[in-house]
């Protein structure tokens, strides 16, 4: 760097992790090896956000513009041989969005300084991000507490001449989860036909839009549990648990060129049968206080079915249903579908562990009982799920990105352009009321 022997930007207390309204402080430190004139020393805060309808492409084809402050720290002079610092602070506003990072665009935050030399001389520039996290308290979400249910009814031929109905329901405990809940699914299959069903499969699914002219729709199986299917003429329940992994928040409030959703797709193959639970992946947990009561499990027809064992502490118990929604089929004796599969478990069919520093910027976050030392080679968060914010340590400590084995699943699929979105919440609601309504 010839004469500029350092220059580089510290925040206060190694802090990387801010909220909306907070101020970000630090300081630009300097060290020449001989005088060195400038014409001024500033320091820039700025957020934005950028998205392509090309994969990885810098070239953004939108932006929008959250903040950009300049503070001047010097002005003309010349810096002696030495080391020299120089402090800053900038007061982040409020309503900004949480840091994004995906393949079609970024929320990006962060402190660059420059030097402006005189002409002819080099001009020297450092910059350094920071993330920035606009908790997504669930509990403004209306009847976030409740269930999220939804039925399909498909009539379908085979055998040439002979036709049969099959009904599929599916339901989650709740709307609203944070990193580290268990999702509590249930699904009950009714196959009114001499065919047996093909396997039944339940997946977490996130969904970013990139709102340029023509939107890039960018669907990832975050995971996946695979279940048997169902015998001729049998009504079979399946009842599953899926743990959510560090994830974006559901919704990133004060952006208007990127939004994130979640649903549970739940499919049935042979005939083609599928319902979708819209959810929210928020930051601050429900709350099921006494003011908000969360009624006792369901016993469905006098028959407890027990979940399958994928070594989580269940988050909270179901809630119940309405009655014409009671998973039971009036007094017709339900058999249990087997799991055959599930992305969460490694090969020996233990449950994946996760790192408690993994979770620790969501508040309230449940987690497992047992845990193993972080592994290095595992995919880091804000590469593998588009994930906001890799760093959750503060203090005077050096920040350490996070690796988790459970973000990225075998079947982790990659994005898709053009594609056909999924039905959104209304459709998907008014899907399951038609499909409810034609079967009274």
């Amino acid at each position: 760097m010839g004469k500029l022997q350092e220059f580089h930007i510290t925040f206060t207390n190694n802090k990387v992790v801010y909220g909306p309204g907070e101020s970000i402080s630090g300081t630009v430190k300097i060290r020449t090896s001989n005088s060195l004139q400038y014409k001024a020393i500033k320091v820039n805060c700025q957020g934005s956000c950028g998205i392509s309808n090309k994969i990885n492409d810098a070239s953004w084809t939108l932006e929008e513009q959250y903040f950009n402050s300049t503070l001047s720290v010097a002005d003309k002079g010349t810096l002696a041989a030495g080391v020299h610092s120089f402090p800053f602070q900038f007061l982040i506003p409020v309503g900004v969005p949480t840091s994004f990072e995906g393949p079609f665009g970024k929320i990006l935050y962060r402190v660059r300084a420059a030097i402006d030399t005189p002409c002819f001389s080099k001009d020297y520039k450092a910059q350094r991000p920071f993330y920035l996290l606009n908790l997504l308290n669930l509990n403004e979400v209306p009847d976030i507490e409740r269930a999220s249910y939804a039925v399909t009814t498909k009539k379908f031929s085979y055998l040439l001449v002979k036709t049969g109905t099959l009904m599929l329901k599916a339901r989650s405990d709740l709307r609203g989860y944070i990193p580290g809940q268990v999702i509590k699914l249930a699904a009950e299959i009714h196959n009114k036909s001499g065919k047996d069903t093909g396997c039944v499969l339940a997946s977490l699914i996130q969904k970013v839009t990139y709102k340029t002219k023509r939107p890039v729709f960018d669907l990832r199986t975050i995971a996946e549990v695979e279940g048997a299917g169902v015998k001729a003429g049998k009504h079979a329940e399946w009842r599953e648990q899926i743990i959510v992994p560090p994830l974006p928040q559901s919704e990133l409030a004060g952006c208007s060129l990127i939004d994130i959703d979640y649903f549970i797709q739940v499919s049935l193959k042979s005939p083609d049968a599928v319902v979708v639970l819209p959810i929210y992946i928020g930051n601050i947990t429900v709350n099921l206080s006494p003011s908000r009561p969360m009624p006792p499990s369901p016993d469905h027809c006098g028959v407890t079915i027990a979940p399958s064992a994928v070594g989580v502490t269940p988050s909270a118990p179901p809630v119940e249903e309405e009655p014409e929604e009671v998973l039971c089929a009036g007094g017709t004796a339900s058999e249990e579908i087997p799991t055959k599969s599930h992305s969460q478990q490694d090969p020996s069919g233990q449950p994946v562990t996760m790192s408690p520093s993994a979770f620790s910027h969501a508040p309230g976050a449940a987690l497992p009982p047992s845990h193993r030392q972080p592994n290095v080679s595992a995919p880091l968060f804000c590469v593998s799920t588009g994930a906001t914010i890799p760093f959750f340590t503060e203090g005077n400590v050096t920040p350490i990105p996070t690796s988790c084995s459970l973000i990225l699943p075998p079947e982790y699929s990659s994005c898709d352009y053009p594609h056909e979105p999924p039905p959104t919440y209304e459709e998907s609601c008014s899907s399951a009321n038609s499909s409810f309504n034609s079967r009274q």
